[in-house]
């Protein structure tokens, strides 16, 4: 059953399993954002988008809202630190879950999220700020991951940067060499389809996340935690018994 995803999140990388691996986390991003919106009216993946908010906030007088946003930047922030911090530890002990301990700690967040549910109704002045902040930490180290393992090719938040590079990939593909004394335009047609596969599995998470929070509610985070814990269980089990054996 694990062998097919194994490779997922090894030590020995390939760009393939680097693009299966940003899919997978591109579909929990475009999951967890769509479905967050729901829950807390806010985008949390879109960083530039609260930066933006927290100067228009600051110029308004509204510091309360201000502050709010630098907390979720900060978030953000302390998010990509701490898979910075769980893969270099798991790495200097050579441990095959290495490049999974981040997302071990993201399914338990996740599920976190969806217990809050019931007590953000509850107490919404209290627990919406702490959920806001917990959804741009997730965003912050699942990016972190795949940006680390696939060396800054691949990242599976930043959708603006995608669209960007597949723009530009676009206009060279489309773009008419007329002018035979010089170095023709050349599209990259594999950058083209690592960006678009990406793009869609955002898309597609986004229209699942949406969907579970619509009909199922907080619940609906509970498959995305148990998905990215099945892309590291097997590597984690392999480690426990080297250790156990030890």
């Amino acid at each position: 059953m694990f062998e097919p995803i194994r490779g997922f999140t090894s030590l020995q990388r390939t760009p393939q399993a680097d693009l299966k691996l940003g899919s997978v986390l591109a579909f929990v991003a475009g999951a967890a954002n769509a479905g967050g919106f729901l829950a807390v009216g806010q985008y949390t993946s879109h960083m530039t988008g609260i930066l933006s908010s927290v100067a228009d906030n600051l110029v308004l007088g509204q510091l309360v809202l201000a502050g709010a946003g630098v907390g979720a930047v900060l978030a953000f922030l302390l998010g990509a630190m701490t898979t910075a911090w769980l893969v270099n530890w798991g790495l200097r002990r050579e441990l095959r879950s290495a490049y999974g301990l981040p997302l071990m700690l993201e399914a338990s967040l996740l599920l976190v999220f969806g217990l809050f549910g019931a007590a953000i109704s509850l107490l919404t002045t209290v627990f919406l700020p702490l959920t806001v902040v917990l959804l741009c930490f997730i965003m912050g180290l699942q990016n972190a991951v795949i940006t680390k393992i696939s060396r800054a090719v691949i990242r599976t938040t930043h959708i603006t940067g995608l669209l960007t590079d597949c723009g530009i990939e676009l206009g060279k593909l489309l773009y008419v060499n007329r002018h035979p004394g010089h170095q023709p335009v050349r599209a990259n047609r594999q950058r083209l389809r690592v960006h678009g596969q990406l793009i869609v599995c955002f898309f597609l998470g986004g229209l699942a996340g949406a969907l579970g929070f619509k009909y199922a509610g907080y619940i609906s985070t509970v498959p995305l935690a148990a998905l990215l814990l099945l892309l590291v269980l097997r590597p984690a089990l392999d480690d426990w018994q080297r250790l156990r054996g030890a």
